[in-house]
This record gives C-alpha cells, structure tokens and sequence, in this order.
C-alpha cells in the first residue's frame, strides 16, 4: 500500500482475478494500454512490473516497478538498475517509445535516487496533490527520453 496508488490491500483472489481479466487479454491486443514482465533472479520472482499507460500515438509510457521488499534495504539500487537497463531496451529499442516517466507518490527518496542515477530527470512536482495518512502530500514525476 505504501508504494502502490490503490485504496486496498492486494490479495492472492484480487491478483488473480486482475490476471484472469485484464493481463490475459493483453496478449491478443497488437498495441496494449500495458505490457508486464516478471523480473527474475536465479529462476525466483524478485518483481513485477513493466509499462502501462503506454500511449502508442505519442510513444509514451509509465514505468511500473514492484520489488520484494525483502530485498529493498540491502537491494534497491541494484535491483532498480538492472529493472531499468531492461526495460529501457524493450521500451526504447524494441517498442521505439520516445519517453518513459515514473508517477511517484513523494514518499520514496530511494527512488528518486536510483531513477536520476540512470538519467531520469524530475519533471514536475505536483503539490499536496494525494491524500496519504491524513494529510496531502505531492506526486513526483521523474522522466527520460531517447
């Protein structure tokens, strides 16, 4: 819940669920509004994510990462580099996108980091734009273009 724009806590039924109604049918579409990737490390799912919101006109897309959290104290940069160096070929070479942006709650200083260190740039800062725990905070919105 923390890193993730839902109002409710992900179970094992909602996922799927979420698979058996929106990601399978991702698979028939030639230009899907997402495309999602199992990140592995030694044959064992360490995150998910990929592009969503991807729009094929303006050749844009969000970037969406979730890690184990397990991993993410001793990990973070690591595991985000790796995601990203991926990531950045399916979307760049592959797909020929023009830009990729993350849309961060302002709650993840470790991500910001680890995207600017691979040459995002914050583009905007939206103020007390989200209501968190009682109080607004801002959403962050870091971009890379090619």
């Amino acid at each position: 819940m923390y890193h993730l724009r839902q109002s409710q806590p992900l179970t094992e039924a909602k996922q799927d669920r979420y698979f058996d109604e929106v990601v399978t049918q991702l698979f028939d579409q030639e230009q899907p509004d997402q495309i999602l990737f199992s990140f592995l490390e030694s044959d064992q799912c360490i995150g998910y994510g990929g592009l969503v919101h991807i729009n094929w006109k303006d050749k844009n897309a969000e970037l969406s990462f979730i890690m184990d959290t397990a991993l993410e104290k001793e990990r973070f940069h690591e595991i985000w580099r790796a995601y990203l160096e991926q990531i950045e070929k399916v979307a760049f070479e592959d797909l020929e996108l023009h830009k990729l942006y993350t849309y961060a709650f302002d709650l993840r200083s470790k991500l910001y980091n680890a995207i600017e260190a691979m040459g995002f740039v914050e583009e905007a800062r939206l103020k007390e734009h989200i209501e968190f725990n009682d109080h607004c905070i801002d959403v962050v919105i870091h971009s890379k273009m090619i």
